[in-house]
């Protein structure tokens, strides 16, 4: 039980990580000048029963899913300016035909974020207005974006709201009690059930990893769009700056996405339904609430190496595009908060590092330790 863990850790028994350095407790304690916990009666069970291990990771998980999905809303203003984007796709009326919370808060995000965008198109100047002008020839551009770029508040959408779905279950359970058996002193008994149970923290959890696997595979997806010049129409292949056919540009890095996306996918199978009966069949059915929580830190951490490699082909695909002062002030500073991590990828070189810092400055850091 990964609950007993800890209570050891609190009276200064067994070992535990600090500071790096794996060491028995007592030596823990002793460095922070603290004093092991001394148990009264029945703490020891309160300690080992009950589900606050899975949620205080979930409630990390929620916490740094948000700023992922913060960060997205970044990625996507971004790549809609970067790639010369319609902005119909993102307006109030096209959005509130559908009456999903999640869908209109990011379409209305992605609108502020382009407000004085200079890169962005209007249908109606672009195509309509131009109609029986140009002696038959047929549209240069595409008449509607790919799907990874159109539908960014059909596909952002739904995974806010399950992002703050957990947000709300993990609180409640953050503010209940999880202790069995409960004693009451107003009615004076004590009330057996099964409030350590922790499906209410699984469930949410394998919400929650479904849904940062599709932002890792819809950021995964717009990686693609920038550095496929067949079909983008518009960079050169790879995003490369240096010399064709010499430098890879990002072409090394986009397998490291492409593997890692699959690897979410994957992780994506469902701990809340993975039940298997112990304790003599007296716990004949229960959570994997810690599995899950645990699994979908490891996912979020995924969607994170992704997303900074996506970062870096962003500010790419804005150098080689042209004025940069032209786009919008709310893109102009992510690309500068970008920028002041890591340079333009010109010659090959090793990623590793810059990689590493796009991930811990911009979006989240390690969950493992790597």
């Amino acid at each position: 039980m990964q609950q007993a863990h800890l209570g050891l850790a609190l009276i200064g028994e067994g070992t535990g990580t600090f500071k790096g350095v794996r060491q028995p407790m007592t030596d823990v304690h002793r460095t922070l000048g603290i004093e092991p916990l001394e148990l009264l009666m029945r703490d020891g069970l309160a300690i080992v029963n009950g589900t606050a291990c899975m949620t205080g990771i979930a409630a990390l998980n929620v916490f740094h899913a948000r700023k992922l999905v913060d960060r997205a809303l970044a990625m996507g203003a971004l790549i809609s300016e970067v790639v010369g984007a319609y902005d119909d796709h993102l307006s109030e009326v096209l959005n509130g035909a559908k009456r999903h919370a999640g869908q209109n808060q990011v379409a209305s995000a992605l609108r502020e974020r382009l407000t004085g965008a200079g890169w962005t198109k209007k249908r109606e100047e672009h195509l309509y207005k131009q109609r029986g002008t140009d002696n038959g020839s047929v549209f240069k551009d595409k008449v509607q974006e790919h799907y990874s770029i159109r539908c960014i508040p059909q596909v952002l959408g739904p995974i806010l709201d399950t992002v703050e779905q957990a947000a709300s279950t993990i609180h409640n359970e953050l503010l209940s009690v999880d202790d069995n058996p409960v004693v009451d002193h107003r009615t004076q008994s004590v009330y057996h059930g099964g409030n350590f149970h922790g499906d209410q923290v699984a469930l949410a959890m394998d919400q929650l990893k479904l849904a940062i696997t599709k932002l890792t595979m819809l950021t995964e997806r717009q990686l693609n769009f920038l550095l496929n010049d067949k079909v983008n129409g518009r960079f050169p292949a790879f995003l490369v700056m240096g010399r064709p056919g010499i430098d890879y540009g990002l072409q090394g890095i986009q397998f490291t996405a492409v593997s890692t996306t699959a690897e979410n996918q994957a992780l994506s199978t469902s701990l809340y339904v993975h039940s298997i009966p112990n304790n003599n069949d007296n716990q004949d059915i229960v959570s994997m609430g810690t599995n899950a929580a645990w699994m979908t830190a490891r996912v979020i951490d995924n969607a994170a190496q992704v997303m900074a490699i996506q970062c870096l082909a962003l500010a790419q695909a804005a150098d080689i595009a042209g004025d940069i002062a032209s786009l919008s002030p709310a893109n102009k500073a992510f690309y500068d908060e970008i920028r002041a991590v890591s340079p333009a990828v010109v010659i090959d070189a090793p990623s590793t590092d810059i990689l590493h810092a796009l991930k811990s400055r911009l979006l989240i850091q390690d969950l493992f330790g790597a």
